[in-house]
């Protein structure tokens, strides 16, 4: 197994590997996983997001690369609407 599908794989990587690919654990860390750091074999830091932050599903597909976002009130009519709606 090469370097990057064992990094792709794992929540623990040492520090030379969280040196290596931080951009990577960090898009990882952002998309709701917790990435725990090791030197010397032995826990030491932990990587996640910030509490808060929007936690995104994983995506499959044809999207897996895209970043979808809708608004919270996205479903609610303005009052433009108010008379077809009664």
């Amino acid at each position: 197994m090469n370097e990057h599908a064992k990094l792709a794989n794992a929540n623990t990587v040492s520090v030379a590997e969280a040196k290596a690919h931080f951009s990577e654990l960090l898009a990882r860390a952002a998309n709701g996983e917790t990435i725990h750091i090791t030197k010397h074999g032995k826990p030491y830091v932990s990587l996640e997001a910030e509490q808060g932050q929007k936690q995104f599903l994983p995506r499959v597909g044809a999207f897996k690369h895209v970043r979808l976002w809708m608004a919270d009130d996205f479903d609610e009519l303005g009052p433009e609407w108010d008379e077809y709606v009664k």
